[in-house]
Formats: structure tokens, sequence, C-alpha cells
């Protein structure tokens, strides 16, 4: 039973500047660099079925080429911080991507996503760590930001069944329909695999 999730890579430029920031707040368990994506719309563990009538139905996504930028950081948990991320610019055709694997989700008979699209990197999970010193790691690094990249494709991922986390395996690869394959695929460092049989490239 696959656990899957789909995502957006990014490029080693951006991966190295946010490495750049894994140090300087105690508690932080920090993501492994390799892991770095934004997550568009996480799916868990499912059947081989659903898990092919899902990459069907993202095989029928069509978008065009579209650039983004990862800018400025937070944390969810409020006065309980959980996680640290850096915020992904949410450009309309971002939205418009995110709410088209919605629709594929839901062709492949998987329950709607309660909550609402936030894009953003996960840098680190935190335990223990008072929303002063979050505060205070948060200022310190507070005009953080990439130069925009392009989003020629997104992919569906894998990760450990029954308990998530890296490393995550690409199984499919969706392209723009003005982007080549042979470009993108020297873009990005994941690896890939196939937890689920009877699938095509796509």
């Amino acid at each position: 039973m696959p656990r899957l999730f789909t995502g957006l890579e990014l490029p080693h430029d951006v991966v190295g500047h946010l490495s750049g920031l894994r140090a300087g707040l105690s508690g932080a368990s920090w993501i492994d660099a390799e892991n770095y994506h934004i997550t568009l719309r996480f799916v868990g563990d499912i059947t081989d079925a659903q898990a092919n009538d899902f990459a069907d139905a993202l095989a029928d996504i069509r978008f065009e080429s579209f650039d983004i930028a990862v800018s400025g950081l937070g944390s969810f948990g409020g006065n309980k911080p959980r996680s640290l991320w850096a915020g992904v610019k949410a450009f309309p055709a971002l939205e418009t991507l995110q709410r088209a694997h919605e629709r594929a989700a839901r062709a492949a008979g998987l329950p709607p996503e309660p909550r609402n699209f936030t894009p953003h990197v996960t840098l680190a999970r935190l335990r223990n760590v008072s929303p002063f010193a979050a505060a205070d790691y948060l200022a310190r690094h507070g005009g953080f930001a990439c130069e925009p990249f392009t989003v020629s494709r997104f992919v569906l991922f894998s990760s450990r069944p029954n308990q998530g986390g890296g490393p995550y395996v690409v199984e499919e690869a969706y392209s723009a329909w003005d982007a080549h394959f042979a470009e993108d695929e020297e873009l990005f460092a994941h690896p890939h695999g196939q937890v689920f049989p009877s699938t095509q490239s796509r």
C-alpha cells in the first residue's frame, strides 16, 4: 500500500540557499536538504488501485510552465511551534495547479482535503521549542528570499508506508506541455522508483 503525495521539486540552487538555514535553533530537527519540496496534494496510504486511478487522473492535467519564488519564513503551531517553513508566493498559476490536483484526487475517489492550501517548504520539525526562540530565529532570518524559478513539471512522490518521511521517491513525473523532459531531469536530484504496478510513464 503506497503512501503518496504530489508536489514540486526544487532546483539545486534553491536547495542550497535553504540548506544555509539549518542552524541556530535549539530543538529543531532539520529536514534533509534532498527532501525539500512543495506539497500540492497529500494523499496518504492508499491501495494500488487507488494509486493507479490517481496517477491516471493526474496525467489528464494540462498546464503551462510558470515561475514561482521561495520567500520568507514562518512556523506552524502558534504558541506551541511544531514546524519551521519557508514560504512560497501563491501565484495564480500555482493555485490553479493545486486545484487541479484536488480535482484529480476527488476523481480517484479520495476524500476532500480539509485544509486550505498554504504552499511552503518544510525546513524543520520542532520539539520543545519555545515561541520566543522560534520568533527570534524568524526575526534573524526575516529577509530570506530566493530568486524565482520556473515550474515545468510536477511529480507524484512516495514516502515510507504508514509512517511517512523521507527519503521521498518520484514515482511519476508530469511535464508542462511546453517543457522538455531532458532539461527537467537534469535539474532535480530525487530518486525514482515504482511502488505500484501497471502505471506508465506520463
